[in-house]
């Protein structure tokens, strides 16, 4: 196998069997540009109609998983139906792991980001720094920007890993969930960028007396 896709392999399989080969052994989802250079395609080749070739013989095999897009690439995932057999095994999961505090703040986020800390406390009632730093810590969360206001707040929205551990393609789709409009945030103002990093952004927000006294202001 090459590097570069541009030396042919020497591989008795066919295109289907090499981008299957790929597909069964990484762990993440891999773009349409490195799966199809790390399987040899060529440009009469193209990954969308060999994957959805793939996804057929699954079906009609009777296979528990499928090719599905994830977080801008490609990655092979188990049906729902598998669900329960799997979460008998897989008990350490990320988002199996996370408390009903962390899943009711990383709802909001990913509804209504990029979105200010004062606006999830608002919705949630209670103040939530601490659960903010472990969704960063867990890489679930990321500081979207600062808000261009006064005391520039800082902004949050999710992250690849966010869609990857969801196994969503992106935000759109994310199922309707009443009482959570999608969008919709005051904090959909112009965003500047963070110079810092996040976690020296999250220590500025917990440095004051009140951490929160910047975002509160201008709500």
């Amino acid at each position: 196998m090459t590097d570069s896709g541009s030396t042919p392999l020497d591989c008795t399989l066919d295109a289907s069997a090499r981008l299957e080969a790929v597909l069964m052994t990484t762990d993440r989802p891999i773009s349409d540009r490195r799966l199809a250079e790390a399987a040899g395609l060529s440009a009469g080749d193209p990954v969308g109609e060999l994957v959805a070739s793939l996804n057929e013989i699954y079906e009609s095999s009777g296979r528990v998983f499928r090719v599905v897009r994830v977080a801008s690439g490609w990655q092979v995932m188990t049906l729902p139906e598998a669900a329960p057999v799997l979460l008998r095994l897989l008990d350490q999961r990320k988002q199996a792991t996370l408390s009903p505090a962390a899943m009711e703040t990383l709802s909001i986020i990913a509804y209504r980001q990029p979105v200010l800390r004062a606006e999830i406390e608002a919705i949630r009632g209670v103040a939530c720094g601490e659960v903010l730093r472990g969704l960063l810590d867990r890489r679930l969360v990321r500081i979207a920007g600062r808000a261009e206001e006064v005391g520039r707040p800082i902004l949050y929205g999710t992250t690849r890993d966010f869609l990857q551990v969801f196994g969503l393609a992106g935000i759109d789709d994310l199922p309707e969930v009443e009482g959570l409009q999608r969008g919709g945030s005051r904090s959909k103002r112009k965003a500047a960028p963070v110079a810092d990093s996040a976690e020296d952004a999250v220590s500025s927000e917990d440095s004051d007396a009140d951490p929160r006294e910047n975002e509160v202001a201008t709500t």
